[in-house]
């Protein structure tokens, strides 16, 4: 480990030029008091370092010096794949050797290369995690990425939707997959490839017999046609739905785009008002309540009735939860709050302009 470190600091000096020792101990994860010790160890080895006092001051390699130490072990060389999404490399434990194979790359390279190397890696950043969210990392991610690398059986207990919501299954683990920042796996169970959430499995045991991948499984290939068919198995419910010009032309910044794809493909004419009537697919009527409701009025629901029956109840459940205690509205006592919500909405089109 401390050899690895020697190196890694060599690299860094002849990568960079100076750097001072508070540098050196962030990028390498260390105290300063370390790399006082360890330049003191390269300078008793022959490594023509120096240090210069002062605010300007710094360690450096003597002009010209350049180390041959810049060959790859073969973890570091299966971990460049990741080099353009180090939390995905930290989240596999191969963050520390991506950053050793990223710094013997980049010595290994011609100056003009390597300053060209540089201003990317100063001008361009690839954050694949989405907005308001944290990268997923999963506890038993590291385990399960040892599994899929070394073909090994694995057993999980995992937390799903459907009834019973825990289940145990016996995999053969494929691969991984980051998506949006969120982990899945994709294994073989019972001879059918499945996709697991990293994050719902509950236990992983690694089994000790291995597995035989089938030949020319393509994990590419198999994530691109899973992602085809995805939308299909996952929209089922077909709502019919009236939507005012504004928020028509707002779609896509309140849905998902294949949400708005279908909209605008089967909007109908504007009605007089300038509304327009299309079909939503959602994924139930559990799930649609809380999407539609979050467009505000200018959407209305026309079919099935069961959802437009969940919307407007909903709706009046959250008009009593903040109506003022002991306040009755007219007509509250002899119609449902379904009937109530129904009849302000249609009483607010006609008062429309």
């Amino acid at each position: 480990m401390r050899a690895a470190r020697l190196l890694s600091l060599v690299l860094l000096l002849q990568n960079r030029g100076r750097l001072t020792a508070d540098e050196l101990a962030r990028e390498l994860g260390v105290s300063t008091r370390t790399v006082y010790r360890d330049i003191d160890s390269l300078s008793s080895a022959g490594i023509p370092v120096y240090g210069d006092a002062g605010h300007r001051g710094g360690y450096q390699l003597l002009d010209g010096y350049r180390t041959r130490l810049t060959g790859l072990h073969a973890d570091e060389a299966e971990s460049l794949f990741l080099a353009g999404m180090p939390g995905a490399a930290d989240d596999l434990g191969l963050g520390e050797v991506l950053a050793a194979a990223q710094l013997k790359l980049t010595a290994a390279l011609p100056a003009p290369l390597r300053d060209r190397a540089g201003r990317i890696r100063e001008r361009f950043h690839l954050d694949a995690v989405g907005w308001y969210r944290e990268q997923d990392s999963p506890p038993v991610l590291v385990a399960l990425a040892d599994a899929v690398w070394n073909q090994r059986r694995i057993r999980v207990r995992y937390r799903r939707w459907a009834e019973p919501q825990e289940v145990e299954r016996e995999l053969d683990p494929y691969g991984l997959v980051l998506k949006a920042g969120v982990w899945y796996l994709v294994a073989a169970v019972d001879g059918a490839v499945r996709t697991y959430r990293v994050s719902s499995i509950l236990r992983l045991d690694v089994r000790e017999d291995g597995f035989e991948r089938p030949d020319g499984f393509d994990l590419m290939a198999h994530w691109q046609d899973y992602l085809a068919t995805y939308d299909a198995r996952r929209l089922r419910l077909q709502a019919s739905v009236r939507i005012a010009p504004a928020l028509f032309a707002a779609l896509p910044d309140h849905l998902d785009a294949v949400l708005v794809r279908a909209v605008e493909a089967s909007a109908g004419p504007p009605d007089g008002d300038g509304w327009v009537t299309a079909t939503v697919p959602l994924e139930s009527v559990d799930l649609a309540v809380p999407t539609l409701l979050s467009l505000g009025p200018d959407i209305e629901v026309l079919a099935p009735e069961e959802l437009r029956r969940r919307v407007a109840e909903t709706a009046a459940a959250v008009l009593d939860r903040y109506r003022p205690a002991g306040r009755t509205e007219a007509g509250d006592l002899s119609s449902s709050p379904a009937d109530t919500v129904a009849d302000s909405a249609r009483a607010a089109r006609t008062a429309k302009p």
